[in-house]
């Protein structure tokens, strides 16, 4: 089999588990290794990246397809290991199913026969295809089951219940009185009161701030995050977004767009440290110093999105965590790892967050996400 026939297969594979790939892309994938030194094996995986990873999300998934479909079992790096893949479908289980799946050949489809008549089931404490997925977790979903889940995150009910602030302005009738303008009215009639003028109280929705951690042990979770606060600022007009793993970076104004799919482009080709270590406490720091202030008023709601893994000064951490809880009105931690059963807080990290929040929630299924949108609708 040639070179050029197993890039076709390796795109192929790539597009069953997910990406956005198509045959425009086999076309410069071909010529990106032509360009390179093929018996250079890091020059040969940098040409197919360059080409064939247009989104952040989407690196940890091609590196795994690539070391599992250009291995060499002898451990060769030589040009002809590379002009023969071996095929094998990968059963380890760090393996991403969608990633297994891709790697099956379609079947064959069986010849239509009629279909038996329905049998009389009693439905109840049944569960629907759809209440498997929303239970299902975001790192375990197949592509199909991924793409359901993005449809279903888009039409999610994030309307919030607006809350009354203390401007004012006038109304036909009400229950509180407006002095000013009844006094006003009176005068321009010699001084008689002849009407009474009210007034009502304005209302806004509350602002949403969001830290969303991309380390790379946050994986498929920020994806979908990202996906619901787009959604979320949608609704609200009133909410900041921010990303964090090395650096913090305000993406609000990329997650504007009407099109989630162009907004989250857009966050990836902005965003430069996704899928990379985890400095949380510093991170923390640089938002009291620089952003707090700016859009933490009015008693803001945080969203502090992570898994609380990291590796820096726990104390320092502590610290800056408290800063934040003291800054905001509620403080909501949203941890995938509680969707372990028999989760303990014993990391460094999420020992120092602990005493800070006012609420820990998990956020890694569909179920999660709703009882979110619930919550904030609350608010």
């Amino acid at each position: 089999m040639t070179l050029e026939a197993n890039v076709v297969h390796f795109v192929r594979l790539l597009r069953r588990a997910g990406l956005a790939v198509g045959p425009g892309d086999v076309i410069d994938a071909e010529r990106a290794v032509a360009a390179v030194d093929m018996v250079r094996r890091d020059q040969f995986y940098a040409a197919l990246h360059a080409v064939l990873v247009k989104n952040r999300v989407d690196h940890d998934l091609f590196d795994e397809a690539f070391r599992l479909f250009w291995r060499d079992p002898m451990g060769a790096e030589s040009a002809m290991a590379l002009l023969l893949p071996q095929m094998k479908t990968p059963t380890a289980k760090s393996v991403s199913r969608r990633l297994s799946e891709a790697w099956k050949p379609p079947q064959q489809r069986p010849p239509e026969t009629p279909p038996p008549p329905e049998p009389q089931v009693d439905t109840f404490l049944a569960y629907s295809a759809d209440e498997v997925l929303k239970k299902r977790d975001f790192d375990q979903m197949s592509a199909d089951e991924l793409a359901k889940a993005r449809r279903i995150v888009r039409s999610l009910d994030a309307k919030v219940r607006l809350i009354p602030t203390r401007r004012t302005r006038a109304a036909d009738h009400g229950h509180h009185l407006d002095p000013a303008r009844t006094v006003r009215d009176a005068l321009r009639r010699g001084g008689e009161i002849q009407k009474l003028r009210w007034q009502r109280r304005l209302e806004r929705p509350p602002t949403v701030v969001a830290l969303c951690d991309i380390s790379g042990s946050m994986g498929r979770y920020s994806e979908m995050l990202l996906r619901f606060l787009h959604t979320l600022l949608a609704h609200r007009r009133r909410g900041h977004v921010f990303t964090f793993a090395t650096h913090l970076t305000n993406i609000t104004r990329s997650l504007q767009d009407r099109d989630v799919d162009k907004a989250l482009n857009e966050v990836g080709n902005e965003v430069t440290d996704w899928a990379s270590g985890t400095r949380l406490g510093l991170c923390l720091r640089e938002f009291n110093q620089h952003w707090s202030r700016r859009v933490l008023a009015q008693g803001a709601i945080v969203l502090l999105v992570t898994d609380g893994l990291d590796r820096d000064d726990a104390e320092a951490l502590r610290t800056e965590a408290a800063r934040l809880g003291r800054s905001c009105k509620r403080l909501i931690w949203l941890n995938p790892l509680l969707r372990y059963a028999g989760f303990e807080p014993k990391a460094q990290g999420v020992q120092a967050l602990l005493p800070a929040i006012d609420e820990h929630r998990p956020i890694h299924d569909l179920a999660s996400l709703e009882a979110l949108a619930k919550v904030l609708a609350g608010t």
